[in-house]
Formats: structure tokens, C-alpha cells, sequence
């Protein structure tokens, strides 16, 4: 069914509403960053944050649309790291011609690894593909860990950044646009007949390959273009630290990234960015608290989940209007949250 003029009207000026947002953002950072509104430790939380949230919402594209429960993204970030700063220490080029590059050669090293381990892992479900993926993310860690062209444990040092002092925000915008490729092609992809596939099988899989839909390269292509963009997500953050060891790319760190999809919501991707900006200011914000630092972070983490189960926006999408209608009835919610505490206490006594 084709769209009718007035839709494909409202679809441009959607879309011209958000390049215009997206612009205008960019630009304001911009120009924060050059007057030093911004400094150099904002600058680099921003990065964190960018990168953050290219990893959460690439994940989300497995765990949430395709249903996958996936332990081992932080693996395919390591890939790319490496691939990118092996590349751009040793070609010869220069940074401004290689660093681009080198992240496109980040995103294809991790893809080719996403296929490698796709292709069997992929014919698994639940805990027995969480597993394998487990076990992916630690074997490449202690392969990265010995061998001897990553520097081993003492970590891969010396990689060139393209920020200057004339120009200190080069990975900071790489980062920005990168976030928001990612999260323009997994709006795209959700909404496409290739996306409505994928949906279709995290619903029923028997019943998805019964209408015809070729699941095994439905979820592969899921799966190599999550692996992708975690691994230009490295090469970013490699050349952001200008330092990487295969410790910064442990079970912790995919657990990190999981954790920002289940709380933004699996299948929601304005629930991973939130959540993504949210988990990476918070940490920063409770410096001050070091002794109960991950004691708040961790609160804050069950809070949420007690009050929204299925994550912060659920499998929807962030609604301006529908936020607005919310906000006058959230305290008659909570107080429905504690009655219905105090009944099953009742109860239960």
C-alpha cells in the first residue's frame, strides 16, 4: 500500500524537523566546546556518552527487536578498537584520512566476526545463545590479552588523536554523527518490512518461518549489523582513550551496555538513548560520593525497575505529548505503586 501525498508530507517534514534538531544541537556543542563554555572534561564525557549510546541502541537491535539475549557486544567493541588503532598507528597515512577509515575497517572487522559467530550461534536460543556469545566475548579478550601485535595486558598505547588544539572537538563530532547514524538506520530498519521481519520473529519464530519469513538471514543481518556498529563504537573509544587493554572490554562492560537496553526498554530506541546518557552522567555526578557511589548508582537502577518492570519506556517510543499528559497523574501512580505494596504485605502476612 502506497503512501497518500499528504503522508509523504508529513513523513519529509518529520524527517526535515529532526535534521534541523539534530543540526542545531551539533552546533550549539560547537560552539559551547570553541568558547570553552564546554571543557576538556565535559568534551570527553560527552564522547563517553555518544559512544554509549551507539553501543546501546546497536545492541538493542538484537536484544530488543530480534528478541536475542546477546553477553558479548563488549567483544565486538574490543574487535573494532583493535582493528581501528592497529590501522591508524601503522598506515602511514594521514589522521584525518585514516582515522576515518580506520573506524569503517573497525565496523567491517567486528561484522566479519558477527558472521563468524553468527552463522552457528544463531541456530540457539536464550540462555544456550547468551552462552556462546558469553564465551566470544572472553575467548577474544584472552586472545587480545597474549598475543603479541595488541601489546598484550600492558595495552596498545600511542594511537594518534585527530583533535588539535585549533580543532579540539574532532571525536567528539565523529562520535555525535555516529550516535545518530546509528540511531536514524535502527529507526529505519524497525520500521521497514525487514524490521517488521525481525519483530515478527522475537514474537513466534515456528509461526514467522510458516508465513515464509527466512529467519536464519533475518537474524544474521540483525546480528552483523549490530556487530558493525559496536565496532566503529570501538574504534571511536579507542581513539578517544588513546589507550585500550583487553580489561576495559571484560563481561562487566557487556553487562554495562545490557543494562542500558534493559532499562530504557528492550525494543525501545529513545529508551536506550535515555537510559545510555543517564547511566554514563550518573557515575560522573556521584564522584563525589566515592564510598557510596555504585551503592546510589545501584538504587537508582532498582528503583527504576520496581516502578517500570518493562524498562523505562517499555517496547514504545519517547512521545512529547504523551509525556506531558503523564506528568500530572505520576504522583497517583506512586501512590498506587505503595498501596499495592502494602496489600501484597497484607497478604503475604
Amino acid at each position: 500500500m502506497q503512501d497518500t501525498p499528504l503522508k509523504k508530507e508529513k513523513k519529509l517534514g518529520f524527517c526535515l524537523l529532526n535534521a534541523g534538531l539534530v543540526l542545531a544541537l551539533f552546533l550549539l556543542m560547537f560552539i559551547f566546546v570553541r568558547t570553552g563554555v564546554v571543557n576538556a572534561y565535559y568534551s570527553y564525557i560527552l564522547t563517553n556518552v555518544c559512544i554509549n549510546v551507539a553501543l546501546a541502541v546497536s545492541l538493542n537491535i538484537v536484544t530488543g527487536f530480534l528478541g536475542q539475549l546477546v553477553l558479548g557486544h563488549a567483544g565486538f567493541m574490543l574487535v573494532g578498537a583493535y582493528a581501528a588503532a592497529l590501522f591508524t598507528i601503522n598506515s602511514g597515512l594521514d589522521i584525518a584520512v585514516s582515522f576515518p577509515l580506520g573506524l569503517l575497517l573497525g565496523g567491517i572487522t567486528a561484522a566479519v566476526f558477527g558472521v563468524i559467530i553468527g552463522v552457528p550461534a544463531l541456530r540457539l536460543r536464550g540462555d544456550y545463545l547468551a552462552i556462546i556469545t558469553l564465551g566470544f566475548g572472553e575467548i577474544i579478550r584472552v586472545i587480545a590479552n597474549n598475543v603479541p601485535f595488541t601489546n598484550g595486558a600492558q595495552g596498545l598505547g600511542g594511537i594518534p588523536s585527530p583533535n588539535t588544539r585549533s580543532n579540539p572537538m574532532v571525536v567528539l563530532g565523529y562520535a555525535f554523527f555516529i550516535a545518530v547514524l546509528v540511531i536514524f538506520v535502527s529507526y529505519t530498519f524497525g520500521t521497514s518490512r525487514h524490521g517488521r521481519a525481525v519483530i515478527a520473529i522475537r514474537e513466534d519464530e515456528i509461526a514467522a518461518e510458516a508465513s515464509g519469513i527466512h529467519t536464519t538471514y533475518y537474524k544474521l543481518f540483525a546480528f552483523i549489523l549490530a556487530a558493525f556498529f559496536a565496532g566503529v563504537a570501538g574504534g571511536l573509544y579507542a581513539h578517544h582513550t588513546s589507550l585500550i587493554d583487553p580489561s576495559g572490554f571484560d563481561f562487566n562492560r557487556s553487562v554495562e551496555i545490557l543494562v542500558m537496553v534493559v532499562l530504557g526498554g528492550m525494543g525501545s530506541i529513545t529508551g536506550s538513548v535515555i537510559s545510555a546518557v543517564g547511566l554514563t552522567i550518573l557515575p560522573e555526578l556521584l564522584r563525589g560520593f566515592d564510598a557510596y557511589r555504585m551503592v546510589v548508582y545501584a538504587a537508582v537502577l532498582i528503583c527504576v525497575m520496581l516502578f517500570r518492570p518493562t524498562g523505562l519506556l517499555g517496547r514504545s517510543e519517547f512521545s512529547m505529548k504523551k509525556f506531558i499528559r503523564a506528568v500530572p497523574h505520576f504522583p497517583q501512580r506512586v501512590r498506587g505503586f505503595f498501596r499495592r505494596l502494602a496489600r501484597k504485605g497484607k497478604k503475604e502476612a
